[in-house]
């Protein structure tokens, strides 16, 4: 930038944590790259979510860089955000599969991505690049969600929300916690499959569940947070809010957890349908991607990276 300009009171650059450009690494440097894509065609009651990335940007310019509980700033592991990655129009098949060509790229490029949505179908190719990447190994999918997402095929398509862990569920070792929303069908097939499901009613304040979550993990995780996970008094900010669900410290607990016991491969955050004027529940988004950077920065310092 000209000399003349850069002392101007320009505003805070459109990237994770409003970070200025010198504090804000290539993304060859970085240990983390954040990847917006606000991809929504399949929504099935309220909409919104193709705003959820950009309005979590944009609350996390206000997040303390400094995180009083871990006594670090997370933000030096090198977070670089990506341009908002627009996808096909031309229906959700070739949408998912321009998706799943950017994640064969960003995967080999060993980054931990954080995708941000969105609507939860955009799930699905980046676990199948995992998935595929690991070879032999088996990829334990984390799935904090409301919903099981389990259909074979909703309102005429099966690459929609409601169908994105159907369509991985073989190619995984799928444990969802959360649940309160599914059919008889989803049921059937979790018993059938014997999927490790912990159920909205069961997230009990003493914790039992995430010892139980752990336990059915395997040693590569990929996380993918629908944020109707939390209880709509929480976040009210989605699309198909549910009575019940998550709270923030035991989510927090669970997540910190599997960072520290697992390898975490990547990360999304979807479904969240920003309301006008309420700006809690993008805040708390924000917050919790931070958090995730907070996790993997210790994770890689305990490993020697």
């Amino acid at each position: 930038m000209d000399k003349r300009l850069a002392g101007l009171p320009w505003g805070a650059p459109v990237n994770f944590l409003g970070l200025p450009e010198a504090d804000a690494p290539s993304f060859d440097d970085a240990g983390v790259v954040i990847l917006p894509v606000p991809y929504e065609a399949t929504v099935s009651y309220m909409g919104g979510t193709r705003f959820g990335p950009r309005r979590l940007l944009e609350a996390s310019r206000y997040i303390e860089l400094y995180d009083h509980e871990l006594d670090a700033e997370p933000h030096t592991i090198g977070v670089h955000t990506l341009p908002e990655l627009h996808l096909s129009g031309a229906g959700p098949e070739r949408a998912l599969a321009e998706l799943r060509e950017a994640f064969d790229a960003l995967v080999a490029a060993d980054k931990l991505v954080i995708m941000l949505g969105g609507e939860h179908s955009i799930s699905a190719p980046p676990i199948e690049a995992h998935a595929q990447r690991l070879g032999g190994r088996r990829l334990s999918v984390l799935q904090l969600d409301a919903h099981g997402d389990l259909r074979a095929e909703y309102e005429g398509t099966p690459f929609s929300h409601a169908c994105v862990m159907y369509r991985v569920h073989q190619l995984v070792d799928l444990v969802p916690v959360g649940i309160r929303a599914i059919t008889a069908e989803e049921r059937q097939l979790l018993r059938a499959r014997k999927i490790p499901v912990i159920f909205g009613h069961e997230l009990d304040a003493q914790g039992a569940w995430i010892d139980r979550a752990l336990a059915a993990l395997g040693p590569d995780v990929y996380i993918t947070i629908d944020i109707d996970f939390f209880d709509p008094s929480v976040v009210p900010a989605t699309g198909t809010p549910e009575p019940g669900g998550g709270t923030w410290y035991p989510t927090l607990r669970l997540l910190e957890r599997v960072f520290t016991e697992r390898r975490v491969v990547g990360v999304d955050v979807v479904e969240l349908a920003p309301i006008p004027g309420v700006v809690a529940p993008d805040f708390l988004a924000a917050k919790l991607v931070y958090k995730l950077v907070a996790y993997q920065q210790r994770a890689r310092r305990a490993r020697g990276g």
